[in-house]
């Protein structure tokens, strides 16, 4: 045997070494408890179906000439739960806007059950988000309110914006895929093997644990094996705090909350975004109606991440070129799908961005 390999005395004490972090390490996730999610106090004023409508009410008083006057509505994906958006007090998207003095309204779609499977398109693009919009402009007292689109609901706030111009302000797409048949878009290449049809046909509504799976799988290592080796390490870190601990357990919660997706509105999306490509090619309808994305001609910022594998850049860089909009920007931040949410130079941008880039056109 070579002095570089290990002998049986050697294995086994690195063995036993292992597993008592390991029983230290869960030992200390087992006294964790269950964590609190969300940090910011908001209140529910509008509900239909599964769907309800957030008001979220200002953490401190922001002198008016730094106040947004028109309120902000954000529309995410039905895949994950919005509440990412507002994970803890300094992890927080929405608490960031709140103190720059932005008014913020947050979707939540629900849970679909049984009831739900025949959802459609239509539904979410034509009746929830036009039902959302509409309570927004009648409570704030305006014609028109902005509208900001995250990953999934930013590709139906899309296909709103170009069906109701008239009723948005201004327009913020975030991490959202436009061009669905880039080289990198993952999702895209699994698609193609899936009878989506079938699928639905004997499922109906299709399993929120299943997908969470599939995008777990599209980055194996990074979304499962390195992130508990990492937490190991930190479990017998020493200088690891009860805080860290619960921020991890809170992404945890978040990732593994996955909500079932309606059958039909799943089939729809696979088929005309993902398989087809009707966005950016210019061919989709919704409820009859061509979605025609040179109708967008408000000011439009679009919100990526360099990092992302879930919406690569790629995807989300064409929209500049499809939309009518004579007012368009666009911000690369440095880091992921998950990170631009919740990691700390994204609480020092992105809020910043979103509010400076509204300030300067709510009196327009």
């Amino acid at each position: 045997m070579s002095e570089s390999t290990p002998g049986s005395a050697e294995l086994a004490a690195v063995t036993s070494d292992f597993m008592r972090r390991m029983s230290q390490g869960l030992a200390a996730l087992a006294n964790a408890g269950d964590v609190t999610i969300g940090s910011s106090a908001k209140d529910a004023v509008f509900t239909e179906d599964k769907v309800t409508l957030y008001r979220y009410r200002p953490s401190e008083v922001v002198a008016p000439d730094n106040r947004v006057r028109t309120p902000l509505l954000i529309s995410y994906a039905l895949v994950n739960r919005p509440y990412m958006m507002d994970l803890q007090t300094d992890r927080s998207l929405i608490r960031g806007l709140l103190q720059r003095g932005v008014d913020v309204y947050l979707i939540d779609w629900g849970y679909p059950d049984g009831a739900d499977r025949y959802l459609a398109l239509e539904d979410y693009v034509l009746r929830y988000l036009p039902h959302c919009v509409d309570f927004v402009r009648k409570a704030s007292k305006q014609d028109k309110v902005n509208l900001l689109g995250v990953c999934q609901g930013g590709t139906m706030s899309l296909c709103y914006a170009a069906l109701h111009p008239r009723r948005l302000r201004n327009l913020i797409t975030m991490v959202t895929p436009v061009d669905f048949h880039t080289p990198e878009n993952l999702l895209t290449k699994w698609a193609k093997h899936v009878d989506v049809d079938a699928l639905v046909a004997a499922t109906g509504n299709v399993s929120g644990d299943a997908l969470n799976a599939l995008f777990v799988s599209l980055m194996p290592f990074r979304l499962n094996s390195q992130k508990y080796v990492d937490l190991l390490h930190q479990l017998n870190d020493p200088n690891t705090s009860a805080a860290a601990l619960e921020n991890f357990l809170r992404m945890e919660k978040w990732i593994f909350d996955s909500p079932d997706q309606a059958g039909e509105m799943f089939r729809q999306f696979l088929t005309l975004f993902v398989k087809q490509n009707r966005l950016k090619l210019g061919t989709l309808e919704v409820g009859g109606r061509t979605v025609d994305l040179k109708q967008i001609t408000m000011p439009l910022l679009n919100i990526y991440a360099m990092q992302d594998h879930l919406v690569p850049p790629s995807s989300s860089k064409p929209l500049g070129e499809l939309t009518g909009s004579t007012d368009y920007s666009t911000h690369e931040f440095q880091g992921g799908h998950i990170g631009i949410y919740v990691s700390g130079t994204a609480q020092r941008q992105i809020p910043d961005k979103i509010a400076g880039w509204l300030r300067e056109r709510d009196r327009a």
